[in-house]
Protein backbone atom coordinates (compact mmCIF):
# COMPACT_ATOMS: atom_id res chain seq x y z
CA UNK A 1 0.00 0.00 0.00
CA UNK A 2 1.69 3.59 -1.04
CA UNK A 3 2.02 5.79 2.05
CA UNK A 4 2.47 8.84 -0.12
CA UNK A 5 0.35 10.07 -3.04
CA UNK A 6 1.76 12.98 -4.94
CA UNK A 7 -0.12 15.59 -7.07
CA UNK A 8 1.84 17.12 -9.89
CA UNK A 9 1.49 21.06 -10.58
CA UNK A 10 1.20 23.14 -14.02
CA UNK A 11 2.92 22.45 -17.66
CA UNK A 12 3.06 18.60 -16.81
CA UNK A 13 1.48 17.54 -19.83
CA UNK A 14 3.06 14.76 -21.26
CA UNK A 15 2.49 14.26 -25.33
CA UNK A 16 2.18 10.93 -26.62
CA UNK A 17 1.70 9.02 -23.60
CA UNK A 18 -1.41 7.35 -22.00
CA UNK A 19 -2.36 8.38 -18.39
CA UNK A 20 -0.62 5.10 -17.04
CA UNK A 21 2.43 5.98 -18.41
CA UNK A 22 2.36 9.42 -17.19
CA UNK A 23 1.70 8.05 -13.60
CA UNK A 24 4.72 6.00 -14.07
CA UNK A 25 7.02 8.24 -15.04
CA UNK A 26 5.97 11.27 -12.30
CA UNK A 27 6.14 8.21 -9.97
CA UNK A 28 9.32 7.29 -10.46
CA UNK A 29 10.41 11.26 -10.46
CA UNK A 30 9.09 11.99 -7.29
CA UNK A 31 10.82 8.77 -5.62
CA UNK A 32 13.86 10.27 -6.50
CA UNK A 33 13.35 13.00 -5.00
CA UNK A 34 12.49 11.99 -2.39
CA UNK A 35 14.72 9.38 -1.73
CA UNK A 36 17.83 12.22 -1.67
CA UNK A 37 16.39 13.52 1.61
CA UNK A 38 14.86 10.51 3.01
CA UNK A 39 17.09 7.38 1.88
CA UNK A 40 15.16 4.34 0.29
CA UNK A 41 11.54 5.13 0.36
CA UNK A 42 10.31 3.15 -2.39
CA UNK A 43 9.24 0.75 0.23
CA UNK A 44 6.82 2.84 1.73
CA UNK A 45 5.57 3.28 -1.89
CA UNK A 46 4.85 6.44 -3.93
CA UNK A 47 2.03 6.62 -6.68
CA UNK A 48 1.82 10.22 -8.34
CA UNK A 49 -1.54 11.76 -9.64
CA UNK A 50 -1.87 12.94 -13.35
CA UNK A 51 -4.34 14.98 -13.62
CA UNK A 52 -2.37 17.23 -16.88
CA UNK A 53 -4.42 15.56 -19.41
CA UNK A 54 -7.85 16.67 -18.04
CA UNK A 55 -7.28 20.07 -18.89
CA UNK A 56 -6.56 20.07 -22.49
CA UNK A 57 -4.56 23.09 -22.82
CA UNK A 58 -2.98 23.57 -26.59
CA UNK A 59 -0.28 26.43 -26.67
CA UNK A 60 0.68 25.63 -30.70
CA UNK A 61 4.12 25.57 -31.89
CA UNK A 62 6.89 26.41 -30.33
CA UNK A 63 7.64 27.72 -26.31
CA UNK A 64 3.97 29.28 -24.90
CA UNK A 65 3.82 32.89 -26.33
CA UNK A 66 2.69 35.42 -23.39
CA UNK A 67 1.05 37.53 -26.15
CA UNK A 68 -1.72 34.75 -26.51
CA UNK A 69 -2.90 35.79 -23.03
CA UNK A 70 -6.07 37.01 -22.66
CA UNK A 71 -8.02 40.26 -21.51
CA UNK A 72 -8.77 38.23 -18.22
CA UNK A 73 -5.34 36.37 -18.86
CA UNK A 74 -3.30 39.74 -18.87
CA UNK A 75 -5.47 41.36 -16.06
CA UNK A 76 -4.56 38.10 -13.34
CA UNK A 77 -1.15 38.89 -14.93
CA UNK A 78 -1.35 41.73 -13.77
CA UNK A 79 -2.65 41.06 -10.48
CA UNK A 80 -0.23 38.52 -9.48
CA UNK A 81 2.63 41.05 -10.38
CA UNK A 82 0.65 43.44 -7.95
CA UNK A 83 0.51 40.66 -5.04
CA UNK A 84 3.91 40.19 -5.66
CA UNK A 85 4.87 43.69 -5.54
CA UNK A 86 2.11 45.17 -3.60
CA UNK A 87 4.14 49.07 -3.05
CA UNK A 88 6.36 49.03 -6.46
CA UNK A 89 3.92 50.81 -8.33
CA UNK A 90 0.09 51.88 -8.71
CA UNK A 91 -2.60 50.16 -10.30
CA UNK A 92 -2.62 52.46 -12.99
CA UNK A 93 0.72 52.54 -14.09
CA UNK A 94 0.82 49.07 -13.58
CA UNK A 95 -2.48 48.55 -15.84
CA UNK A 96 -0.56 50.65 -18.92
CA UNK A 97 2.63 48.55 -19.10
CA UNK A 98 2.29 45.60 -21.48
CA UNK A 99 2.53 41.84 -20.53
CA UNK A 100 6.18 41.52 -21.68
CA UNK A 101 7.57 44.34 -20.15
CA UNK A 102 5.20 43.09 -16.62
CA UNK A 103 6.90 39.43 -17.10
CA UNK A 104 10.42 40.74 -17.58
CA UNK A 105 10.57 42.63 -14.42
CA UNK A 106 9.31 39.36 -12.37
CA UNK A 107 11.91 37.54 -13.96
CA UNK A 108 14.67 40.35 -13.43
CA UNK A 109 13.29 40.93 -9.88
CA UNK A 110 13.79 36.75 -9.34
CA UNK A 111 16.76 36.80 -11.39
CA UNK A 112 15.40 34.24 -13.28
CA UNK A 113 15.48 33.43 -17.53
CA UNK A 114 13.20 35.83 -19.04
CA UNK A 115 12.50 33.33 -22.02
CA UNK A 116 12.00 30.26 -19.36
CA UNK A 117 9.34 32.99 -17.39
CA UNK A 118 7.47 34.19 -20.17
CA UNK A 119 6.70 30.43 -21.33
CA UNK A 120 6.11 29.32 -17.53
CA UNK A 121 3.75 32.26 -16.56
CA UNK A 122 1.78 31.87 -19.91
CA UNK A 123 1.32 28.21 -18.93
CA UNK A 124 0.03 28.98 -15.39
CA UNK A 125 -2.45 31.24 -16.46
CA UNK A 126 -3.87 29.43 -19.31
CA UNK A 127 -3.83 26.34 -17.04
CA UNK A 128 -5.74 27.87 -14.22
CA UNK A 129 -8.06 29.66 -17.20
CA UNK A 130 -8.83 26.46 -17.93
CA UNK A 131 -9.97 24.88 -14.68
CA UNK A 132 -11.67 27.80 -13.14
CA UNK A 133 -13.56 28.20 -16.12
CA UNK A 134 -17.53 28.07 -15.23
CA UNK A 135 -18.55 27.35 -18.76
CA UNK A 136 -16.86 24.08 -19.00
CA UNK A 137 -16.76 22.54 -15.29
CA UNK A 138 -15.64 18.71 -16.69
CA UNK A 139 -11.62 19.79 -16.47
CA UNK A 140 -12.00 21.08 -12.96
CA UNK A 141 -14.14 18.06 -12.11
CA UNK A 142 -12.00 15.57 -13.94
CA UNK A 143 -9.05 17.04 -12.22
CA UNK A 144 -10.45 16.83 -8.77
CA UNK A 145 -11.81 13.13 -9.26
CA UNK A 146 -8.25 11.88 -10.47
CA UNK A 147 -6.82 12.47 -7.07
CA UNK A 148 -9.85 11.70 -5.15
CA UNK A 149 -9.80 8.48 -6.97
CA UNK A 150 -5.68 8.06 -6.43
CA UNK A 151 -6.56 8.62 -2.64
CA UNK A 152 -9.70 6.65 -1.74
CA UNK A 153 -7.53 3.31 -3.84
CA UNK A 154 -4.18 3.95 -2.24
CA UNK A 155 -4.97 4.93 1.28
CA UNK A 156 -2.00 6.81 1.52
CA UNK A 157 -0.46 8.40 5.35
CA UNK A 158 0.75 11.52 3.28
CA UNK A 159 -0.43 13.83 0.11
CA UNK A 160 1.53 16.01 -1.33
CA UNK A 161 0.28 18.17 -3.53
CA UNK A 162 3.06 20.74 -6.06
CA UNK A 163 1.97 23.85 -7.49
CA UNK A 164 -1.79 23.93 -8.91
CA UNK A 165 -2.07 20.73 -7.55
CA UNK A 166 -2.53 22.12 -4.20
CA UNK A 167 -5.55 23.66 -5.96
CA UNK A 168 -6.90 20.34 -7.09
CA UNK A 169 -5.97 18.44 -4.26
CA UNK A 170 -7.58 20.55 -1.86
CA UNK A 171 -10.86 20.93 -3.50
CA UNK A 172 -10.87 16.99 -3.72
CA UNK A 173 -10.42 16.64 -0.34
CA UNK A 174 -13.14 18.98 -0.02
CA UNK A 175 -15.49 17.44 -2.27
CA UNK A 176 -15.08 14.03 -0.72
CA UNK A 177 -14.68 14.69 3.42
CA UNK A 178 -14.86 10.89 3.45
CA UNK A 179 -11.15 11.01 1.87
CA UNK A 180 -8.51 10.75 5.02
CA UNK A 181 -5.27 11.41 5.34
CA UNK A 182 -2.49 12.18 7.75
CA UNK A 183 -0.48 14.91 6.31
CA UNK A 184 -1.14 17.12 3.86
CA UNK A 185 1.77 18.96 2.13
CA UNK A 186 1.28 21.75 0.01
CA UNK A 187 4.57 22.88 -2.04
CA UNK A 188 4.93 25.84 -3.94
CA UNK A 189 1.56 26.64 -3.67
CA UNK A 190 -0.76 29.72 -4.73
CA UNK A 191 -3.85 28.55 -3.09
CA UNK A 192 -4.08 32.15 -2.21
CA UNK A 193 -3.46 33.89 -5.33
CA UNK A 194 -6.02 36.56 -5.82
CA UNK A 195 -8.07 37.37 -7.89
CA UNK A 196 -7.15 33.86 -9.74
CA UNK A 197 -7.78 31.60 -7.70
CA UNK A 198 -8.45 32.01 -3.87
CA UNK A 199 -11.83 33.42 -4.43
CA UNK A 200 -12.47 30.80 -7.10
CA UNK A 201 -12.07 27.76 -4.64
CA UNK A 202 -14.80 25.41 -3.99
CA UNK A 203 -15.69 26.12 -1.33
CA UNK A 204 -15.26 29.62 -1.51
CA UNK A 205 -13.52 31.20 1.61
CA UNK A 206 -15.44 32.36 4.13
CA UNK A 207 -14.81 36.26 5.39
CA UNK A 208 -12.15 36.39 3.80
CA UNK A 209 -10.49 32.95 5.10
CA UNK A 210 -10.11 29.25 3.61
CA UNK A 211 -9.47 25.57 5.66
CA UNK A 212 -8.41 22.51 6.40
CA UNK A 213 -10.13 20.23 4.38
CA UNK A 214 -11.94 18.09 7.27
CA UNK A 215 -10.30 14.58 6.41
CA UNK A 216 -7.07 16.61 6.75
CA UNK A 217 -5.22 15.32 10.03
CA UNK A 218 -2.16 18.15 9.44
CA UNK A 219 -1.70 20.43 7.19
CA UNK A 220 1.95 21.33 6.50
CA UNK A 221 2.57 24.59 3.79
CA UNK A 222 6.30 24.92 2.49
CA UNK A 223 7.44 27.68 0.00
CA UNK A 224 10.45 28.97 -1.70
CA UNK A 225 10.56 32.91 -0.97
CA UNK A 226 11.97 33.36 -4.27
CA UNK A 227 8.44 30.60 -5.85
CA UNK A 228 6.77 33.32 -8.10
CA UNK A 229 3.73 30.92 -7.63
CA UNK A 230 3.83 30.40 -3.87
CA UNK A 231 1.79 34.36 -3.57
CA UNK A 232 1.09 34.97 -0.84
CA UNK A 233 4.31 32.93 0.61
CA UNK A 234 2.48 32.37 4.12
CA UNK A 235 -0.67 30.51 3.19
CA UNK A 236 -1.49 30.39 6.99
CA UNK A 237 -2.74 33.88 6.67
CA UNK A 238 -5.72 32.80 3.89
CA UNK A 239 -6.53 29.54 5.87
CA UNK A 240 -7.45 28.29 9.03
CA UNK A 241 -5.94 24.63 10.32
CA UNK A 242 -2.49 25.13 8.70
CA UNK A 243 -0.19 23.52 11.50
CA UNK A 244 3.42 24.53 9.82
CA UNK A 245 3.80 27.41 7.41
CA UNK A 246 7.57 27.27 6.50
CA UNK A 247 10.30 28.67 4.13
CA UNK A 248 12.32 26.61 2.27
CA UNK A 249 14.98 27.53 -0.48
CA UNK A 250 15.55 25.72 -3.59
CA UNK A 251 17.66 27.72 -5.23
CA UNK A 252 17.40 30.57 -7.70
CA UNK A 253 17.46 28.29 -10.49
CA UNK A 254 14.99 25.77 -9.36
CA UNK A 255 12.34 28.42 -7.98
CA UNK A 256 9.53 25.94 -9.22
CA UNK A 257 10.77 23.02 -9.40
CA UNK A 258 8.99 19.93 -7.45
CA UNK A 259 12.09 18.09 -7.23
CA UNK A 260 14.44 20.41 -5.13
CA UNK A 261 11.09 20.69 -2.97
CA UNK A 262 11.57 16.98 -2.79
CA UNK A 263 14.81 17.14 -2.00
CA UNK A 264 14.95 19.99 0.82
CA UNK A 265 15.14 19.12 4.55
CA UNK A 266 12.18 20.84 5.47
CA UNK A 267 9.98 18.27 3.41
CA UNK A 268 12.28 15.16 4.95
CA UNK A 269 10.97 16.58 8.48
CA UNK A 270 7.47 16.50 7.86
CA UNK A 271 7.60 12.96 5.77
CA UNK A 272 9.67 10.97 7.88
CA UNK A 273 7.03 10.28 10.67
CA UNK A 274 4.49 8.63 8.81
CA UNK A 275 6.78 6.21 6.67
Amino acid sequence: MPGIVGVHGVWNHLAGRTDEEAVRHYSEIWSGGLAHSLGDVTKAGIRAVYYASCLRVAYGQGAPDPETLDHVEQEWLREWDAALNPRVETGQGRALKPVRQIISGMARRGHLDERLTAAFVTVFLKEIKVYFDGRDPAPRQAARERVADAVRRERPSVLIAHSMGSVVAYEALWQNPDLKVDLLLTLGSPLGLPPAIFPRLDPAPVDGRGSRPPGVQRWVNIADPGDLVAVPRWLARSFDGIDEDLEAPIGVFEFHKVVPYLRCTQVADAVRPYL
